[in-house]
């Protein structure tokens, strides 16, 4: 099944994309998810480490499986302020 991600503020500017498509088998999980997103962008490596992954809009672990006609968003940590 091909997955839609969404990418949210430094993900979206490393990637230079707003959404990418990742493939997974059906069963797979929001750690399956990380791993196939570090491989394919390998700059994303330190970002992944520290961001939440959201499954319809609700923050998702690791092992959390994937339904299908899943909404994926990666968000980075939020930083800044004063």
């Amino acid at each position: 099944m091909n997955v839609p991600i969404r990418l949210f503020a430094r993900a979206r500017d490393v990637v230079g994309k707003d959404v990418v498509l990742v493939e997974l088998q059906p069963g797979s999980s929001v750690g399956d998810i990380r791993r196939r997103l570090e491989a394919e962008f390998p700059q994303l490596k330190s970002l992944l480490e520290r961001s939440a992954l959201a499954v319809n809009d609700e923050f998702a672990p690791d092992s959390s499986t994937i339904p299908s006609n899943a909404e994926v968003a990666l968000l980075p940590p939020v930083s800044g302020g004063s």
